[in-house]
């Protein structure tokens, strides 16, 4: 499959890790493609009341698909393993990302645009007094991607895992290294500011395994977490199309496939430094 690259400025270009923006980057397999050709069963897409379940030992009976929900919200979750990545590359990534548009881009350079945060939460990033995790969570990162239907302004708003609902007794290794999990909204790209926008709730569970990390992603789109609960929040008319959950799952399997062939030699280069 070809991708058309948009040019990066000559700034950009100047940016040793811009090499990563024009590599091959790695394309998933075609056998993961085909889980996502058709619908999971809605009996396999986990409930968002039930995100606790992911800490239990072993996987489910569909880690990677996508569905829409009878009440008009859809479901999408991936699994992508990524040999040499630990749990720190992790945590390091999305804060080091979020300061500059060329990084974000080169976690997908078919999809990815732009990212902005505010002066407030540059200076926290940039604060070595924080631990790797203040540095995104309680943060919102300003993106503009396209995941198969246009570009979008789409605002992520990172928390804490007791504000994504989990058990914190529970919590711990090795049952989960990481969790990025986030309210999203989105709209597209240039939309009247009264325009109807769609919230989602994502989270990114992530394990160690043998040589490296597992992703297990999932999105609920029509929910965002509400005082450490679940909160449905589409109107009654609304019902997400089938295009949207099956956009975004492709455009998720694209992104951490690429990130997982990179991430690791970037961070022994940036020597895990956030500047």
């Amino acid at each position: 499959m070809m991708f058309h690259l948009n040019e990066l400025t000559i700034e950009e270009q100047e940016k040793a890790y811009s090499k990563y923006y024009y590599q091959a980057y790695s394309v998933p397999l075609a056998e993961k493609l085909a889980l996502i050709e058709q619908p999971i069963a809605t009996e396999q897409a986990l409930p968002i009341e039930q995100l606790n379940d992911l800490l239990d030992v072993g996987y489910m009976g569909a880690e990677t698909g996508w569905c829409c929900l009878p009440n008009g919200a859809a479901y999408v979750a991936n699994h992508t393993k990524m040999p040499g990545v630990t749990v720190d590359m992790v945590n390091w990534w999305f804060a080091w990302h979020s300061l500059e548009n060329l990084r974000y881009k080169l976690w997908w350079p078919q999809g990815h645009y732009s990212i902005s945060i505010t002066e407030k939460d540059r200076q926290k990033v940039l604060d070595p007094s924080f631990l790797p995790t203040q540095k995104f969570q309680g943060i919102t990162h300003h993106v503009v991607e396209d995941t198969g239907g246009g570009k979008e302004d789409i605002f992520i708003s990172f928390l804490p895992p007791v504000d994504a609902g989990f058990n914190m007794d529970r919590f711990k290794a090795p049952y989960v290294g990481t969790v990025v999990a986030a309210n999203g909204i989105s709209s597209p790209v240039n939309a009247p500011t009264d325009a109807p926008k769609a919230p989602a709730f994502m989270m990114h569970f992530v394990r160690e395994i043998p040589g490296g990390v597992e992703f297990r992603s999932r999105f609920w789109i029509g929910y965002q977490m509400v005082g450490r609960k679940p909160k449905f929040l589409l109107p009654s008319h609304i019902k997400i199309p089938a295009f949207v959950p099956q956009g975004l799952v492709q455009h998720n399997i694209y992104e951490y496939t690429n990130l997982a062939a990179f991430l690791p030699q970037l961070y022994q280069e940036q020597k895990g430094m956030i500047e």
